[in-house]
C-alpha cells in the first residue's frame, strides 16, 4: 500500500482521505490539533491514522494539501520544506479571501499574474506540486456520477512524473485529466473555483463539474 498524507481537517480533507482509503491507500490526516480527527479515525478503519502536519508530511509518500487557501503557506511551513522535498504534493487549495461573495462571486487574495500554487512552489522548491481537485466541490471529488460521463480535472505542475502520478490517481477517482502545463497555469485553473461557486451561491446548485470537449 502506498502512504498518503492528507493535510487538513475540513470537508475536502475528509472526502479525499476517504477516497484514498476506498482505493486501497494508507492515509494519515494531518492537523494542527490531531485530536479533533479522533471521530474520523475511529470509523475510517485500520489503514487510517492522524497526526500533526509535520507527522503527516514525514509519513506520506504522496501529500495532499487540502486546507483553506489563507492557511496554505503556514501549513507548508509547519510541514517543513525538507519533509516535502522529492514528493508529489497535490495542491487542492484556492486563494479564497475572507470577504463575502459579491453577487455570487467569491474574492481571491491573488491576482491573475500570480497563483497561490506558485507561492507554495517557491516556498518548497524541491517539492513536486500538482494542482488538482481545486475546481469542484468535495461531494464530487471521488468517483463522481454525472449524466454526461466523467468530468474533466484540470491539472498543472512543473514535474512530469508527478503529474503522471496524479493522473493515475484521477483515473482511479473517476476523472478525465487535462494537463495544462507548468505551474503558471494555476493562474487560470484556480479561478475556475470562482466560476464553479457562482451557481451554488445564486441557485444553491453545487452538484456540477467542468468538462473539456475536443473535436
Amino acid at each position: 500500500m502506498r502512504r498518503v498524507a492528507v493535510l487538513g481537517s475540513g470537508a475536502v480533507g475528509e472526502a479525499l482521505a476517504n477516497g484514498f482509503l476506498k482505493h486501497g491507500y494508507e492515509v494519515m490526516r494531518g492537523s494542527r490539533q490531531p485530536a479533533k480527527l479522533h471521530d474520523w479515525k475511529a470509523q475510517a478503519g485500520p489503514h487510517a491514522s492522524v497526526g500533526t502536519f509535520g507527522d503527516a508530511a514525514r509519513y506520506g509518500e504522496i501529500v495532499v494539501l487540502a486546507v483553506k487557501g489563507t492557511a496554505a503557506q503556514a501549513v507548508v511551513e509547519l510541514c517543513g520544506a525538507a519533509q516535502l522535498a522529492g514528493k508529489t504534493v497535490i495542491d487542492a487549495t484556492n486563494p479564497i479571501a475572507d470577504a463575502a461573495p459579491a453577487n455570487g462571486v467569491i474574492h481571491f487574495f491573488t491576482t491573475l499574474d500570480e497563483s497561490l500554487m506558485e507561492r507554495l512552489q517557491r516556498q518548497a522548491p524541491d517539492a513536486y506540486f500538482v494542482k488538482a481537485f481545486s475546481s469542484v466541490g468535495n461531494a464530487l471529488m471521488v468517483n463522481p456520477q454525472l449524466r454526461n460521463g466523467p468530468p474533466t480535472m484540470f491539472i498543472c505542475g512543473n514535474h512530469a512524473a508527478a503529474k503522471a502520478e496524479v493522473k493515475a490517481i484521477l483515473d482511479q477517482f473517476g476523472w478525465e485529466t487535462a494537463d495544462m502545463g507548468g505551474v503558471e497555469a494555476a493562474r487560470a485553473i484556480e479561478p475556475l473555483c470562482i466560476l464553479w461557486c457562482i451557481p451554488g451561491f445564486l441557485e444553491n446548485s453545487w452538484t456540477h463539474a467542468f468538462k473539456l470537449l475536443k473535436s
